[in-house]
């Protein structure tokens, strides 16, 4: 079966560096790599809302030599009109590879499982792999060198970026501290298989009750939209709870002089992060979203690379 990228520890953490060193040279030589000359055909599937998602691989196959196949979730009726398996074996036979954003993580496991060629992750509400890489390419960029540095993701940790920022930042030797209001943070498998990565690499995963202490001498700021994509009706009382998570210039002070602040997008401003942070200094947001682009580009060569060998 086809390596696929499907939540953040299936990269080791020396192929995940290996990853983030070949985004670091696609961005700077954007049309040297071409892997997918031909073109070959990705298939991208997006069974939830997508502006970055969907521009990002559009652009990046392209650049990669490819041609990017947009296949409408809706139309498909993928575990509805036909099982995933067979959706899987077909789309296996007209592509070379198969982005999907879509819900369940199961649903994902299982069209990697059929298609024989690789599948990426491009969200499912376990996980969203690819923006890790991207945030990582981004602190990278900002911070150097990974290993070592502390994390602080405030707000809702109960998420997909939760889970993610605990699976990649620990295979990154980086310390994750997630902080939250009681019962919003990931749970305790999460936190024990970061600790089991970060056993090898220096990294870790824990629980700071406190936004203040989450974030005192922090590197790295991160937060989410506290309404996450089908919750839109907890919106007012999910507002209540998570007020002192609110990424404020206040809670910034906290960190060091020289943290920067990141968040996947969409943001509301005035709800999780404070206009004044978002377009402040210290955010680094647009270059992360950028970076979506080149780290996605990466772990596509680098899978085609590995289907072809």
């Amino acid at each position: 079966m086809s390596r696929s990228f499907l939540r953040d520890d299936d990269l080791t953490p020396a192929e995940q560096a290996e990853v983030l060193a070949l985004a670091a040279q696609l961005k700077a030589e954007p049309y040297d790599h071409q892997p997918l000359a031909g073109p070959r055909t990705v298939a991208m599937i997006f069974d939830k809302p997508t502006l970055r998602t969907q521009a990002s691989f559009a652009a990046g196959i392209a650049e990669l030599g490819g041609h990017p196949m947009l296949v409408d979730g809706t139309l498909a009726g993928i575990g509805r009109r036909e099982s995933v398996a067979d959706v899987a074996r077909v789309l296996g036979r007209q592509a070379s590879q198969i982005v999907w954003r879509t819900y369940a993580q199961a649903s994902l496991d299982e069209m990697a499982a059929y298609a024989g060629v690789p599948v990426v992750n491009a969200l499912t509400d376990d996980f969203h792999p690819c923006q890790l890489l991207a945030d990582l390419l981004t602190v990278r960029e900002h911070k150097g060198e990974l290993a070592g540095l502390t994390v602080a993701f405030l707000g809702d940790g109960a998420c997909n970026m939760g889970n993610s920022w605990l699976l990649a930042g620990a295979t990154a030797g980086m310390q994750v501290r997630i902080s939250g209001p009681e019962g919003y943070v990931p749970d305790a498998e999460m936190f024990d298989r970061a600790n089991e990565i970060g056993a090898a690499t220096g990294g870790s995963g824990s629980v700071v009750a406190d936004p203040r202490e989450a974030v005192a001498d922090a590197d790295v700021v991160v937060t989410d939209t506290w309404v996450s994509m089908g919750k839109e009706d907890e919106r007012d009382a999910r507002r209540a709870v998570f007020g002192p998570w609110a990424v404020t210039p206040e809670l910034v002070a906290a960190a060091r002089t020289d943290a920067v602040v990141m968040h996947c997008l969409p943001a509301y401003r005035g709800m999780e992060i404070a206009a004044e942070v978002l377009d402040g200094p210290q955010s680094v947001v647009w270059d992360e979203a950028e970076n979506r682009r080149h780290a996605q580009k990466a772990i596509l060569a680098w899978l085609q690379e590995r289907a072809q060998a």
